[in-house]
């Protein structure tokens, strides 16, 4: 028997605070059954595109039951190991079918947001080459989007380029934005004017403790001066915050440190 969580955090913060569905070491069923009860939203991590990995249809049936029962919501975060803007076009292809077919799938959950990686794998970082790249991604959201996916349900997660890089389309097509504020401590991208350039746009923010170049530790990992500019913008913001943690001990860490900090 997995150990729950001390107390419930629904209806805690101005936003829907969650957590990802791998907090247990077990499916996302179990998952939901154990961390529904305390939290608002269910990050669905969908990391790897194989069928294998997929929930069946009654898989989701349940899911959305399991969202009526405990007052809950759920965002989906496709697969890592797709690219809507990779050289190879059969590549491309297939990262279009799996969008479009986890979409499908989890239509019935209503979800807040599909989270979506943009991953630039170029070794060089020449103007031709990314101006080709952002090219393909622009070609491949146009098939997207004509294949009836609504571009306001598809949130772009900023990753280790600029997110610069990708605001053209983002406006273009009107697609949303993920702001992982982990990937802008890494990357030591300035957290304030990232926020304030897309929180027009932004629906979800992935939040966890980052030093250095490790990332997805428990929040309170934050250094004082990260944890001093991420609170007040915690405090304007209405979408949805996930802690993005891997374990049950992250995760209660990440709980107490975030409610301790936004009581002082």
């Amino acid at each position: 028997m997995y150990p729950a969580l001390p107390k419930s955090y629904k209806g805690a913060y101005p936003f829907k605070l969650g957590t990802t569905s791998f907090i247990y070491p077990d499916h996302i069923t179990p998952n939901i059954k154990m961390l529904g009860p305390y939290l608002d939203e269910i990050e669905l991590l969908f990391f790897e595109s194989q069928p294998a990995g997929m929930p069946s249809p009654q898989e989701i049936k349940e899911i959305r039951q399991l969202a009526k029962d405990f007052d809950l919501t759920y965002n989906i975060h496709l697969p890592l190991d797709i690219s809507l803007g990779a050289p190879d076009p059969s590549k491309r292809l297939t990262a279009l079918k799996t969008i479009k077919q986890i979409i499908d799938l989890t239509a019935p959950l209503a979800p807040s947001t599909y989270t979506l990686h943009l991953p630039y794998d170029e070794a060089d970082f020449d103007n031709e080459r990314i101006k080709r790249w952002q090219e393909l991604i622009r070609q491949s959201m146009e098939k997207l989007l004509a294949a009836g996916i609504e571009a306001e349900s598809i949130s772009i997660e900023n990753l280790d380029y600029p997110l610069e890089w990708v605001e053209k389309i983002i406006n273009d097509f009107n697609l949303a934005v993920c702001i992982d504020l982990g990937h802008l401590i890494v990357n030591q991208v300035d957290i304030q004017t990232a926020f304030d350039r897309y929180c027009q746009k932004t629906v979800i923010i992935h939040l966890y403790g980052a030093q250095s170049r490790h990332d997805h530790l428990s929040l309170d990992k934050l250094s004082p001066v990260n944890t001093d500019i991420i609170m007040p913008i915690l405090k304007q913001f209405k979408g949805v915050v996930s802690l993005e943690v891997f374990s049950y001990d992250r995760l209660v860490r990440s709980l107490n440190f975030l409610e301790k900090c936004w009581l002082s």
